[in-house]
């Protein structure tokens, strides 16, 4: 007999219905549900919110006749509506929520995942053999099993990893890197009825969203999807590797992929995005250094972080190893960019504010960092991200942010908190120059935020840090600063007068 199967937000390619290797049956009827109250509990940011409506609305109607869609308040009741009491099979979901409640219905069956290079047992099978959980040395094991990168049984190159030849700083004087834009979808009629909707939700007190949305910046179906790809791997991917570090005001794409929101919604396989890469390498169209980095975000990271969210476990999501609890100010919630004079964090909340997406340094050692500095509740932090960027889901920022980001987990995941003073973002970026801070200034009212609450950060965390090897340094350099006693007078003050105001 064969089962309706089901395919969540988030499941939307092809390899999603595919029956090999334990998939759905072939050609079995669909079911797809949008849930209303998904919106409600959280204030999504409205651009996330509109690709996610709008790619399974798309999705529904490349499935014509076979998908029976519907709109309910809960998934409970829309698959009570759409299938009643029959049979039903799921690709394994992407949050720890969706897979309690899939296990909790009668009549479920859950298939493997996809959307993913290595199978769990494969990744249990590599963790179990490991002191520490290292991304480094997963990723060189990835690149072996599926031979990516590989000359025989020697990565490409002599080396596995080309990232000191992709931390350049931006050309000095240069206001974007002038490489080709990035694929932008042209909107369409279901665009026109999803914006509608979240109107209609928005003006009945339903939902509340943050952020602006349209025209919108990311693909919501496949060919959409693939054209992003092409044009990535063609016109942009050999730029890619040296700047993939630096942040420029004028040009916040760079040469980035801006791929994760395809990636992450199944509208993209990982297996098409590296091997794509190492083609126009071998074809001579790509360096080297920009193809590695590149394999590196998808085949590494990516699968790194998807393995990690599973094998940690539920706990993990309450690690605070730095007992950090202040609360999210209302101007970072709202994305009030407008409202902030640091250069580096309003550019970068206005184009999350304006977009729903910026790259990774600037979510790392921009609004990452500038969180942890200030001790906000790691937790907090995480939903915030989730809530905020077109590519967020729970299994994308709870490593992410909670580990790497936030040092909320004390190590597990990295060996070092990711933060840094000014100079770091000086060098990195053109971001400083009209900055009201200084980047050089600890203290005074030119005193740049990320300077000061650098050291603040370490003197607070001093015995947490003093006998890490990659940090005991920088905690030794406390004892050398002749104006630390002002700084951190000066920190505590900024507190109790400022409070939670913008920087």
């Amino acid at each position: 007999m064969t089962h309706t199967h089901w395919l969540f937000g988030d499941q939307l390619g092809p390899s999603f219905l595919s029956p090999d290797e334990g998939g759905p049956d072939r050609d079995a009827p669909v079911v797809m549900i949008e849930s209303r109250a998904v919106f409600r509990r959280r204030r999504f940011h409205r651009a996330k919110a509109h690709l996610i409506l709008s790619a399974m609305r798309h999705r529904a109607a490349e499935l014509g006749d076979r998908v029976t869609y519907v709109r309910a308040d809960t998934y409970r009741e829309g698959l009570r509506k759409a299938v009643g009491r029959g049979r039903v099979t799921v690709c394994h979901p992407t949050s720890r929520a969706a897979l309690r409640l899939v296990r909790s219905l009668d009549r479920v069956t859950v298939l493997p995942p996809r959307g993913f290079l290595v199978r769990p047992e494969e990744f249990a099978a590599w963790a179990g053999g490991q002191r520490t959980l290292r991304m480094e040395a997963f990723y060189r094991q990835v690149r072996r099993d599926h031979d990516l990168l590989m000359e025989g049984d020697e990565p490409a190159g002599g080396t596995w990893n080309l990232d000191h030849e992709n931390r350049r700083p931006p050309p000095r004087g240069a206001r974007t890197l002038g490489v080709p834009a990035p694929h932008r979808p042209r909107e369409d009629a279901v665009d026109e009825e999803v914006r509608r909707d979240l109107d209609r939700w928005e003006r009945d007190g339903d939902v509340s969203f943050v952020g602006r949305d349209g025209p919108r910046s990311f693909p919501a179906d496949r060919r959409g999807a693939l054209a992003a790809l092409r044009r990535f791997l063609s016109h942009r991917l050999a730029g890619f590797g040296a700047y993939e570090d630096a942040v420029l005001a004028g040009d916040g794409t760079m040469s980035h992929s801006l791929l994760s929101s395809s990636l992450n919604l199944g509208l993209l396989d990982p297996v098409e995005c590296v091997e794509g890469a190492v083609a126009a390498w071998r074809a001579g169209d790509a360096p080297l250094n920009s193809v590695e980095g590149f394999v590196r975000q998808i085949a590494g990271w990516r699968e790194y972080v998807w393995h990690l969210y599973w094998y940690f476990g539920e706990e993990y999501r309450a690690s605070n190893a730095l007992g950090h609890t202040a609360s999210l100010p209302d101007w970072w919630d709202a994305l009030d960019a407008d409202a902030v004079s640091a250069r580096c964090v309003a550019t970068a909340l206005r184009q999350v504010r304006d977009t729903g997406w910026t790259h990774h340094i600037p979510r790392l050692m921009v609004l990452g960092s500038y969180a942890l500095q200030r001790g906000w509740d790691p937790a907090a932090v995480t939903d915030w991200f989730h809530r905020s960027f077109v590519d967020g889901y729970d299994w994308v920022m709870l490593p992410n942010v909670l580990g790497m980001s936030q040092y909320a987990d004390g190590g597990r995941m990295t060996t070092k908190p990711y933060t840094s003073g000014g100079a770091y973002i000086d060098r990195m970026s053109d971001l400083c120059g009209p900055c009201p801070y200084r980047p050089d200034r600890r203290v005074g009212e030119d005193a740049c935020p990320f300077t000061a609450g650098y050291w603040a950060f370490l003197h607070r965390n001093r015995a947490a840090f003093g006998r890490n090897a990659r940090m005991s340094r920088a905690v030794r350099g406390l004892d050398r600063l002749p104006d630390l006693a002002a700084l951190l007078e000066q920190e505590r003050e900024r507190q109790d007068v400022r409070g939670d105001s913008p920087p």
